[in-house]
């Protein structure tokens, strides 16, 4: 099979690295939470993580954060009470955290950390309704970006004129890139924890209100509430752990522009580069892969992640998603939570997206869980983060025994 030889592989071929897995996952309250602090669901994410994992918190000797605190992560660990010896806190947008597990990965492979925690939370849709900040989120003025702050070109400006540029070089039609907010929105369906639960057709996308054209508001991820946890660690804590360990095979991270002058081809993002990678290290093809859980903060990102992880050919990414292929029951199950589209979005989704894969790879997903042929659980799954205005990409395989 393609996940044992791939382990036995990276033996052979890394004697003394060992192999990593993910032991514990979890989610906060998501969704509304007027009621507490970005700390607090850092908290609340974190013990619930440690409890899936059944591990004791004085494993954990290493901590990753972004996107909270004046030193993250040290701000964080501090209210966590914890003290590690490892640390990470890069930020590079949605993908931080594909980053972040690559590197934890790395770390732990290496004898440099026994367990890395990697947390996150936020209150964004609190904060925007008590007034404690803006809709829009301000990247500065500063360098690079001084050149196109003073034409008012926003994010989501940003990935609608790239959308429009895949529309224009390949064909690609409204109606498709709606296909992505409807299956998004019939996975979320089958997720009780998800905020939005109605079906939407093809129509309703189309015949909402513009933001950003081509993107109407359903093209556009929802605003959330909510944080998530993801333990991390050597193989030799999997025989002590209360779940089976769903192992990290293999990982790819990639950055590519921050001004859009720089970008060479908008319909290429950075995924082209980092999925490639993380597929060969993990020795596995996107034709192995079960199912796939990807940033989309717009119906596009999905759209074109697909292409660049090897799924279909560049360009036919719209007859790609077509026909109910993404939805649990379809060809390629993706976004099987319902994604930032549907099921929550409260800042930079990344981790979001490796706490589903586990969830989907244990055969823990409930009424959503995916299923192969024969009725078989899922063996490997790909989660692919997107940062900025896809300015960053990271990419992780991950698998079961």
């Amino acid at each position: 099979m393609p996940l044992q030889g791939t382990r036995n592989r990276r033996k052979g071929s890394h004697p003394r690295r060992r192999e990593v897995a993910v032991l514990g996952v979890a989610l906060s309250d998501c969704g509304r939470v007027d009621d507490a602090t970005p700390y607090a669901l850092h908290a609340q994410a974190a013990r619930r993580a440690l409890a899936d994992s059944g591990l004791d918190r004085s494993v954990v000797d290493g901590f990753a954060s972004a996107g909270l605190g004046t030193l993250a992560p040290a701000e964080v660990a501090e209210y966590l009470g914890l003290r590690p010896t490892w640390v990470d806190s890069t930020s590079v947008g949605g993908a931080t955290w594909e980053v972040m597990a690559a590197h934890a990965a790395d770390a732990i492979a290496a004898g440099h950390a026994e367990a890395v925690l990697l947390v996150y939370g936020s209150t964004a849709r609190a904060d925007l309704r008590a007034g404690r900040r803006t809709a829009n989120l301000s990247f500065g003025a500063r360098g690079p970006l001084q050149f196109e702050v003073p034409y008012g070109h926003t994010l989501v400006a940003k990935y609608a004129m790239a959308a429009r540029r895949h529309m224009h070089q390949y064909g690609t039609t409204l109606a498709q890139l709606a296909e992505v907010a409807v299956q998004a929105r019939a996975n979320a369906a089958r997720n009780p924890d998800a905020m939005y639960r109605t079906p939407i057709t093809v129509d309703d996308v189309l015949s909402g209100p513009m933001i950003a054209d081509p993107f109407t508001k359903l093209h556009c991820c929802i605003r959330s509430d909510g944080g998530c946890a993801v333990l991390l660690a050597a193989a030799e804590y999997a025989a002590d752990a209360a779940k089976p360990p769903v192992w990290i095979l293999g990982s790819g991270t990639a950055v590519s522009h921050t001004t859009m002058s720089e970008w060479e081809d908008f319909t290429v993002s950075p995924a082209a580069v980092s999925g490639p990678v993380a597929f060969r290290r993990a020795g596995v093809t996107p034709a192995d892969i079960d199912l796939a859980e990807i940033y989309d903060a717009f119906t596009y990102m999905t759209l074109v992640t697909l292409e660049d992880l090897g799924f279909c050919p560049k360009g036919e990414g719209g007859a790609f998603v077509e026909k109910g292929r993404l939805t649990i029951d379809g060809d390629l199950p993706v976004n099987t939570d319902g994604g930032g589209l549907a099921a929550c979005h409260p800042g930079m989704r990344g981790l979001f997206l490796l706490v589903e894969a586990v969830r989907q790879l244990r055969g823990e997903a409930g009424d959503r869980q995916v299923r192969k042929a024969g009725g078989r659980l899922p063996r490997l799954a790909v989660a692919s983060g997107t940062g900025g205005w896809f300015c960053s990409s990271g990419t992780v395989v991950l698998g079961r025994d």
